[in-house]
């Protein structure tokens, strides 16, 4: 049913007046949305053909994508991560094992056996892809434990992480690197990094100690104690904390 609207009849001149201006407002901006959507569908009608071309190549580039992704990407993904594990067997039995036949298989998992891939090939040969950056982070701590400490730089240097461990640890490694061949300038940098990294309760004050201990060796006495005096009051009860005091003492008493 059909609702009838009375059509409102002013009291007064003022308010008729009021009135008539409401209503020619309202068709001034109808007849301004009526001009503009003219116009819109003249350019719209003029530029149909190179719109129509836009969203053809706009279509291509979404499909193309997908389908790199599906055929191309994934499995070189997949293939790269397969291909990761041979050579991590060899890093996780260098872990738990002591004495020469550590270098023995770090060194394999390194290059490779069987026809197999090692660290070094599947960063080279799967850059790119998550297999192929976490190989460097590998190749990199193979290396540092085989004290060939430049190769460890750079191939730590090429390992991209934010995960919450192995991004710290990896900057951290590069200190450790840089400690061991003597260049305590460029270790402090790079344990600083590490232990902001992340904000966590194991690597941040692990790497802000070292960090304050280098500082030490170098004489910075001020940062080493404003290093000491972050791992107090942000990481007292982590293994660092628990008697950091006298650290910060000797930091401010040999200033």
């Amino acid at each position: 049913m059909g609702t009838y609207k009375k059509k409102y009849k002013a009291k007064n001149k003022a308010e008729q007046q009021q009135v008539e201006e409401m209503e020619s407002t309202t068709a001034e901006v109808f007849n301004t949305l009526d001009d503009t959507a003219n116009k819109s569908e003249q350019w719209i009608e003029k530029n149909s053909k190179p719109l129509f071309t836009g969203l053809i190549v706009v279509a291509a580039l979404i499909l193309g994508y997908l389908a790199y992704n599906k055929f191309v990407a994934e499995p070189t993904e997949k293939e790269a991560s397969n291909e990761l594990a041979f050579p991590r067997n060899y890093f996780d039995q260098a872990v738990t094992s002591s004495g020469s036949a550590i270098d023995s298989l770090l060194t394999l998992g390194l290059e490779g056996a069987d026809g197999k891939y090692g660290f070094i090939d599947i960063a080279s040969s799967y850059s790119g892809t998550k297999a192929g950056n976490l190989a460097n982070y590998y190749a990199g701590v193979s290396y540092l434990k085989l004290k060939k400490y430049d190769e460890a730089i750079a191939s730590l240097s090429d390992f991209d992480s934010n995960d919450e461990l192995l991004g710290p640890v990896a900057l951290g490694a590069i200190g450790d690197a840089f400690a061991d061949i003597n260049q305590p300038e460029d270790a402090l940098v790079y344990y600083e990094k590490a232990a902001n990294k992340k904000n966590n309760e194991f690597t941040s004050p692990l790497f802000l100690y070292k960090a304050a201990q280098t500082a030490m060796s170098l004489k910075e006495y001020s940062k080493a104690e404003s290093l000491f005096t972050k791992i107090k009051e942000d990481y007292s009860k982590s293994d660092q904390g628990k008697d950091i005091e006298k650290f910060i003492n000797s930091a401010k008493y040999a200033q």
